[in-house]
């Protein structure tokens, strides 16, 4: 459930985006003035929420903006409102309108499609979130962000039917999303359509009832009826899947000459270079060139059932930039400690200038 300090944030983000929305007629420049002064407002009475740039000096006047820090905010503060944020559950409801609130605040139109997944004969309510800004095809920058149901890749059986806190599996991509709605809003205009999209009911494959990519496929499957669009309206897909990892070296009993090291490695998932090749060698290229080849690897994995996977097969082109060489996956281990900054902001960044790059999004004028 929300604190009480989280409920009430909720709250003041929403009447702002109210207000903000009302402004229209005001100047641009008075009207982002008051926009951060309220924002500020906000931040100095709840001091433990999401920290947020208070003003322009505190920001590069120059791409990447992208800022790890605040994205890690993002993460702890999602944690906070809900560590295990499982389908169906309270807590979950909670993470989302904390999302949508978040969203609505950094002035982008919300929607959300909302169904009715059963399993052995309950109902869960299943929701999706879809952000938007900009007019033209269809740019979708995707995350899921609910946590597996159980815990099933824990040694001891005895703690399968825990929820998996979901840091980095889940909660690492979504803050990256807010943190693009920050500087999309900040920072760019888009080129066309820019579609921030939270999946729900991801993560629940293996369980009696339930699959892989629930709450992706029923989107998929429901573009024209829901959203009023088709695939052809789409440019790009780009999901972030546990995209946190914090770069740790563990020492095996404890002896120094043995070392393990775990680090985030993206390597290019089968779907998404049979959907779009031309789009993930950029990608990987760009990388590269911005010092992260030892992250983003220039090698072939297998295919990955993941979120993209509905949409491709519409005929939409998607690339799914996911590290799964990750320890603590569907474990109870999955928490904020696992997850960094740095890691963060290595995934976004390239993501950001490959955006510039290709002309889907336009720095704003520096006023």
């Amino acid at each position: 459930m929300l604190s009480a300090p989280s409920k009430t944030l909720t709250l003041f983000y929403q009447q702002l985006a109210s207000l903000f929305r009302g402004l229209d007629t005001m100047e641009k420049r008075i009207r982002h003035s008051i926009f951060l002064l309220l924002l500020c407002f906000g931040l100095i009475i709840w001091g433990n929420t999401i920290q947020q740039p208070i003003s322009a000096q505190d920001a590069p006047d120059n791409p990447p903006f992208f800022s790890g820090e605040r994205a890690y905010a993002y993460a702890e503060t999602l944690l906070e409102i809900g560590g295990p944020h499982v389908t169906g559950s309270e807590e979950i409801k909670a993470v989302g309108d904390a999302i949508i609130a978040e969203l609505e605040a950094n002035g982008w139109e919300v929607v959300t499609q909302e169904f009715i997944h059963v399993a052995e004969g309950i109902e869960y309510p299943v929701r999706n979130i879809v952000a938007k800004r900009g007019e033209g095809p269809i740019t979708m920058l995707a995350s899921h962000y609910d946590s597996r149901m159980i815990a099933d890749q824990e040694i001891d059986s005895t703690l399968w039917d825990l929820g998996v806190p979901g840091a980095n599996d889940g909660i690492s991509s979504t803050s990256v999303l807010l943190e693009f709605s920050y500087i999309i809003n900040a920072h760019y205009e888009p080129n066309g359509q820019i579609w921030l999209v939270f999946f729900d009911a991801e993560d629940n494959g293996r369980i009696t009832g339930w699959d892989w990519i629930i709450g992706s496929r029923y989107m998929a499957e429901n573009l024209e009826a829901d959203f009023g669009v088709t695939p052809d309206d789409f440019n790009l897909m780009i999901l972030f899947d546990l995209v946190g990892e914090k770069d740790i070296d563990d020492y095996a009993e404890g002896d120094p000459d043995e070392v393990n090291a775990h680090q985030q490695e993206f390597t290019i998932e089968a779907h998404s270079f049979n959907s779009a090749p031309q789009q993930v060698e950029d990608i990987w290229t760009l990388a590269a060139e911005m010092g992260y080849a030892d992250t983003f690897i220039q090698r072939q994995r297998g295919p990955i059932t993941d979120d993209h996977l509905p949409f491709i097969e519409r005929g939409i082109a998607a690339v799914d930039i996911i590290d799964l060489n990750y320890p603590y996956w569907h474990t109870l281990e999955d928490t904020l400690d696992k997850i960094s900054p740095q890691s963060l902001e290595r995934a976004a960044t390239v993501v950001e200038m490959y955006l510039l790059q290709e002309a889907i999004l336009t720095q704003k004028e520096v006023q």
